[in-house]
């Protein structure tokens, strides 16, 4: 859990083509696209008001390409270098397994458990993925080793999944969670909001 006096400015990556055609990517690497690129510099521009206790943070980021280019552009819009910063592989996005690459309205026709994952939202796993509370365990243990305020630059699932976690909800609850791109969200222990 996280720390009392620790907080967490998350950023989810900008928008991918696959985001745009709602293509399930889950731990693909697919690049960001102009429109993802524009939405780190607005993220960036956002977390400027902390400046300069920035200083003072850590940064991290997941591994994958679209999350690493997305703190690089957020730390040149704070004036930063743009390579400084930690990759850590359990703030990967979930594994879609199977379904990475699909589009979301093909598999809803295609694929009988797609509709039985809202029947068990934190167990349910698509054929070789991960389920929610596979991906709970390793960014909850990540979180446990926050030392300091950080910025993290990540994805949706992540960012539901730490949600979860802080606030207690349950799956159906984290599903209904918003994921947006173009906004940072400011973790605390006992509370979220919006920057």
């Amino acid at each position: 859990m996280i720390r009392d006096d620790i907080t967490i400015y998350f950023v989810r990556h900008g928008e991918t083509d696959w985001n745009a055609e709602r293509r399930y990517q889950g731990q693909r690497d697919i690049p960001l696209n102009d429109t993802g690129r524009a939405q780190a510099r607005r993220n960036g521009a956002s977390l400027a008001c902390l400046m300069p206790a920035l200083a003072s943070f850590d940064f991290v980021a997941s591994p994958l390409g679209r999350a690493v280019e997305t703190m690089q552009i957020v730390r040149q819009e704070l004036g930063l270098e743009r390579d400084v910063f930690t990759r850590d592989d359990r703030l990967r996005e979930l594994s879609y397994g199977a379904w990475e690459g699909r589009l979301a309205s093909d598999l809803a026709a295609e694929d009988p458990g797609y509709a039985r994952r809202h029947l068990d939202p934190l167990g349910f796993r698509p054929p070789d993925g991960e389920s929610y509370a596979d991906l709970m365990r390793r960014t909850g243990a990540w979180l446990d080793e926050v030392q300091r305020d950080t910025v993290v630059v990540s994805h949706g699932g992540v960012s539901r999944a730490l949600r979860a976690e802080i606030l207690g909800l349950d799956g159906a609850a984290l599903l209904s969670l918003d994921v947006p791109q173009d906004r940072v969200l400011v973790l605390r222990r006992s509370s979220v909001a919006w920057l």
